[in-house]
């Protein structure tokens, strides 16, 4: 089967419609029908799709993903740190923002996944993304620490 390339994603003709759709629906689509339908809150399954999504995205430079970040409205990312090895992201306004604080419940799984198959791609190395903070823990923001290998 063809799968459909990022380029193509972004060819739109919805003339009443346009081409948005509420961010509640985004919300349903990834807390209700991800995290509640499927085993361990779908994390494996974010992870899949998040890493597919990054490492089809047009961008060659970290600064081209943040600002792609930021262009899709996925949220506001800055870099808090960054080394030869390390990179830390915040993320402002990012999907999540506004949700009821569940302490200890992080829940920007895919974002982290999307960074991490660009950088991934970008770098043309191995890298791994964790999210430490989240708006829902009651965090100001969300933030992802990522680790550059060999």
């Amino acid at each position: 089967m063809r799968g459909y390339t990022f380029h193509e994603l972004r060819q739109i003709d919805r003339s009443r419609l346009g081409d948005e759709v509420p961010l509640e629906l985004f919300r349903a689509i990834r807390l209700i029908g991800m995290q509640q339908g499927l085993p361990l809150e779908g994390k494996g399954t974010t992870a899949s799709i998040g890493r597919k999504i990054g490492e089809s995205l047009p961008v060659k430079t970290l600064d081209e993903l943040l600002g792609l970040f930021a262009e899709l409205r996925i949220g506001l990312p800055r870099v808090l740190e960054q080394g030869e090895r390390s990179i830390r992201i915040a993320i402002d306004d990012c999907f999540c923002k506004g949700l009821p604080v569940i302490e200890e419940k992080k829940v920007c799984d895919l974002e982290g996944a999307i960074l991490e198959g660009a950088l991934g791609k970008i770098l043309n190395r191995k890298v791994s993304v964790r999210e430490t903070k989240c708006n829902v823990c009651g965090d100001e923001h969300c933030e992802y620490e990522i680790r550059i290998y060999e």
